[in-house]
C-alpha cells in the first residue's frame, strides 16, 4: 500500500488525531536532544506487546511519571518509586519494563560519566548522517536492519534493556536516524530537508560494528 491517496500522509498515521500529530510532527525528524532520545527509548520499550497508539495516550502520564524523562532524575529511582510506578493508572504498568527504564536512565548517566552520551552512541550507528530512504510501501520497510541490530548490541552491552533490534529500528525512525516516510508523504520532503541541516552529536567518533546479514523485510507492527 503506497501513501494515503487523500492527504498523502504515511497509511498508518490513518485518521487519529494522535497519530497525524505524531507523524506531521515528530516522526522521521532528525533529534540529538538527549532527553527527548531518552523519552523515545524508554517509550518505544515499553510499547513491546502493545499498540504505539496505547504509548502515545498515555506519553503525557508517562512524562509525568518519570520526571519529564530527564536521565539524572530517573536514575535516582528506587524501590519505593518502582511502588508508586506499579500504582500509577496513567502507565503501562509492567515491573519489567519500569525497571529497565530506571536501568536505562542510571546507563545514561554512565555513559555520561565516561565523557559520552546517548545521543553520541546513538547516532554512530548511522555515521552521523540520517538516512533519507525511498521507500513506496509500507511492504517495503524492513523490521530489523543492521543500523538497528547494531544499536541493539551497543546498547545492551552498555546495560540497556528492552532495547531488541525490531524496537530500536522504531527508534531510529521516530528519532529521524532512518527517514521512513513513504516517498509519496509530504513529510519525506520535510524530514529529508531537516536532515541536510542536521549536526551529528558532539563525541562522535567512531561506528559501532554494522552486521553484514540483512534481515527480511516486515511491517513496523
Amino acid at each position: 500500500m503506497a501513501a494515503s491517496a487523500r492527504d498523502g500522509r504515511c497509511p498508518w498515521a490513518g485518521d487519529d488525531p494522535l497519530y497525524v500529530a505524531y507523524h506531521d510532527g515528530e516522526w522521521g525528524v532528525p533529534s540529538a536532544d538527549e532527553r527527548h532520545l531518552f523519552e523515545l527509548l524508554v517509550l518505544e520499550g515499553f510499547q513491546a506487546g502493545l499498540s504505539w497508539r496505547t504509548i502515545l495516550g498515555k506519553r503525557e502520564a508517562f512524562r509525568r511519571a518519570f520526571a519529564g524523562f530527564e536521565p539524572a532524575r530517573v536514575a535516582r529511582f528506587g524501590a519505593a518509586d518502582v511502588r508508586r510506578l506499579l500504582a500509577d493508572a496513567g502507565i503501562v504498568r509492567n515491573r519489567g519494563k519500569i525497571e529497565a527504564a530506571i536501568r536505562n536512565a542510571r546507563a545514561v548517566v554512565a555513559l555520561r560519566r565516561e565523557g559520552g552520551s546517548l545521543a553520541a552512541l546513538a547516532w554512530a550507528t548511522v555515521g552521523g548522517t540520517p538516512r533519507v530512504n525511498r521507500r513506496r510501501r509500507l511492504a517495503d520497510v524492513p523490521a530489523v536492519t543492521p543500523e538497528s541490530a547494531a544499536l541493539s548490541k551497543a546498547l545492551r552491552a552498555r546495560g540497556f534493556g528492552f532495547v531488541g533490534p525490531t524496537t530500536m529500528q522504531a527508534f531510529q525512525q521516530a528519532v529521524g536516524m532512518v527517514n521512513d516516510h513513504l516517498v509519496g508523504c509530504p513529510r519525506h520532503a520535510a524530514c529529508a530537508a531537516a536532515a541536510r541541516k542536521f549536526r551529528p552529536p558532539a563525541g562522535l567518533d567512531s561506528r559501532p560494528e554494522i552486521p553484514e546479514k540483512r534481515a527480511s523485510k516486515a511491517s513496523r507492527e
